[in-house]
């Protein structure tokens, strides 16, 4: 599962970049800064690989481990 606090994210879209499986898109879904959410439209592609997680400066995005 992927979880990305709208509250620290700036919109820099690291994650969307960085993703090596395409998961990010950017969204319609703004946070009360104005700023275009990142989405882990497609989640089922991740390979928990945790890029997302330590590229982005605002430490916005949770990538829970595989069970």
């Amino acid at each position: 599962m992927i979880q990305i606090n709208p509250d620290l994210c700036k919109g820099c879209y690291i994650c969307v970049e960085i993703c090596p499986k395409s998961v990010y898109t950017v969204s319609s879904v703004t946070n009360k800064k104005d700023i275009k959410l990142p989405s882990p439209e497609n989640e089922n592609n991740c390979i928990h690989c945790h890029l997302c997680e330590l590229e982005c400066p605002d430490q916005a995005i949770y990538v829970e481990d595989k069970k």
